[in-house]
């Protein structure tokens, strides 16, 4: 597999159908510009959807892919090593802000345990069957991944993207469920914009002190010295410092672009394998936006590196998709208005206009 051959396959959202959109907003009852950046998303959805005026946003999906990562035995993450199964277990039971949010917005939630580090058991199978390993090896000193596993976990990202399109989602929300997944993304930010180590490392969402930010500033000190001899190879270089749930969430995003299907990211773990994505298909970007700053450093580079601008800022730092979930309302939005909001009537326009002049008309000759 080389993930270079999907830039042959992705195209950019129809720049045709983009200006009848732009040209269908002009002649709206409402000032062009006085919706802000909602009138941009709406062009964009147009574009994306081939179609004018827009379709609402009917089937929206989150998608969770979930791992463990063997650098978190470092002490580098606010969670104990290999406990990424509980949160997709409180997921599952409606107890965290994502499930919350999902429930509030009528969004169905589905989770791939891409590489939990936790018995099958433990968890449905609706859940588990997917997993590529029992979780990611330690990147600071050893690979994530086997070649043959990078490749099995990018074909999962796609084939979920296949289901996903074929069952008539329109929209993804994109998230993770992981421990340890923030250092490997900084990793991968990193070494893809030629930074140190210091410069990407954040505190996470589960939060962490400033020991374990030195910990975690040297684990992915180290990593970025063994990612740099595979620069030139994405799946070589998700192997080497990613991970099974980095390496599907990366897959995922470079087949929704080929199916047409609109993502919404999270934070840096999504920003980080649509980074890896864009490295291999330069248009791939063009079919995802940014739903919030998480105000992770690596996020913030990966996303100037894209051209992103996220929609909201509103300093959410959970992480597991909540981010982007608060973003859809907005999306939805956009979507709706412009698909609803009445165009003006030419023929009332023209008539309003010939009874002005003949009113000036009246008046002039009233004045001779």
């Amino acid at each position: 597999m080389n993930l270079d051959d999907f830039s042959d396959l992705i195209e950019r959202p129809d720049g045709g159908v983009r200006r009848d959109a732009e040209e269908r907003r002009e002649r709206m009852t409402i000032p062009v510009g006085s919706l802000g950046r909602l009138d941009e998303l709406g062009e964009w959805l147009s574009a994306a959807q081939q179609s004018v005026p827009v379709r609402t946003i009917e089937q929206p999906r989150v998608v969770l892919f979930a791992g463990d990562h063997g650098v978190a035995g470092l002490g580098v993450s606010g969670r104990a090593a290999g406990t990424a199964h509980e949160l997709v277990r409180a997921t599952l039971d409606g107890a965290t802000p994502l499930a919350v949010l999902a429930r509030q917005f009528d969004v169905p939630v589905r989770i791939v345990d891409a590489g939990l580090d936790c018995d099958p058991e433990l968890l449905p199978e609706s859940v588990v069957r997917h997993r590529v390993r029992r979780g990611s090896g330690r990147i600071d000193i050893e690979d994530a991944l086997t070649a043959e596993e990078a490749e099995q976990a990018v074909r999962l990202g796609m084939a979920i993207a296949d289901e996903e399109a074929d069952s008539g989602t329109d929209l993804v929300v994109l998230g993770d469920l992981s421990v340890g997944g923030t250092t490997a993304a900084a990793t991968l930010v990193a070494a893809l914009c030629g930074t140190d180590a210091s410069v990407v490392t954040g505190r996470g969402g589960a939060g962490i002190d400033d020991l374990a930010w030195m910990r975690k500033c040297a684990a992915i000190r180290d990593a970025l010295r063994r990612a740099r001899p595979v620069m030139g190879d994405q799946l070589e270089l998700l192997a080497t410092v990613g991970g099974a749930d980095l390496a599907a969430t990366t897959g995922f995003l470079l087949q929704c672009a080929v199916r047409r299907l609109p993502v919404i990211l999270d934070g840096v773990v999504s920003a980080a394998c649509a980074l890896v994505g864009q490295r291999a298909a330069f248009r791939a970007p063009d079919w995802w936006l940014a739903g919030q700053a998480s105000g992770e450093p690596a996020q913030a580079k990966a996303l100037d590196r894209m051209a992103l601008n996220p929609l909201l800022d509103h300093g959410v730092i959970v992480g597991e998709g909540s981010g982007a979930l608060l973003a859809l309302p907005l999306v939805r939005a956009a979507a709706a208005l412009a698909a609803e909001l009445p165009e003006r009537d030419p023929v009332a326009e023209e008539k309003d206009g010939a009874d002005e002049g003949a009113e000036a008309g009246a008046t002039y000759d009233d004045a001779t």
